[in-house]
């Protein structure tokens, strides 16, 4: 993938993670800080589903964001087509594998198996 395009997929996420963690904080802001970190509350959080599929969502653009930018800053330290291509290949595995866990626990608790 050409890298303009890369860059033009972290702008984009970067843009859509705030007007998403902004709704998310708004959220949040409608009861006491102390109540939204109750167990039972987030709980409730997990399993209203159109709140499920926006932290989904949150974690995603955040992922994608953080590992391209991790990924970039890696690339600025130390150059060559071996290095490139291992920093590359383990930023996205290592995305992946983030996203698998989060979504995973979404899903276990949106199941109720937590």
């Amino acid at each position: 993938m050409r890298e303009s395009t890369i860059m033009k997929i972290h702008y984009g996420t970067a843009l859509a993670a705030v007007a998403l963690v902004a709704v998310h904080i708004l959220m949040r802001m409608t009861m006491g800080f102390a109540d939204s970190l109750e167990y039972e509350t987030v709980l409730a959080n997990y399993k209203f589903i159109p709140y499920a599929i926006m932290l989904e969502l949150i974690l995603i653009l955040l992922s994608v964001h953080g590992f391209n930018g991790l990924r970039v800053i890696l690339l600025e330290l130390k150059q060559g087509p071996a290095y490139e291509k291992a920093v590359s290949y383990g930023c996205l595995a290592a995305m992946f594998a983030l996203i698998a866990y989060g979504s995973r626990t979404i899903i276990m608790t949106n199941m109720g198996m937590v």
